[in-house]
């Protein structure tokens, strides 16, 4: 298990970051009316900020080294 978490440890960051940045999003800006789709939800804002924060975080990974034998 903790082979995993070190493996994806960034992420798990970009998730754990991008939901803490949708709830503050729907807290602070957020949608009274109740017509906006993202906004308006909390649930949703929170899947909607982590799905951004993971794609966000796993844009800095380091790319793989190919070895001689591989094309």
């Amino acid at each position: 298990m903790k082979e995993f978490i070190v493996k994806h440890a960034l992420k798990i960051s970009g998730i754990l970051t991008g939901a803490v940045g949708g709830y503050l999003y729907y807290y602070f800006i957020g949608c009274n009316s109740g017509t906006c789709p993202i906004t308006s939800n909390p649930y949703i804002s929170i899947a909607y900020g982590a799905i951004m924060g993971y794609l966000i975080f796993d844009m800095f990974k380091k790319k793989e080294k190919k070895t001689d034998g591989e094309n």
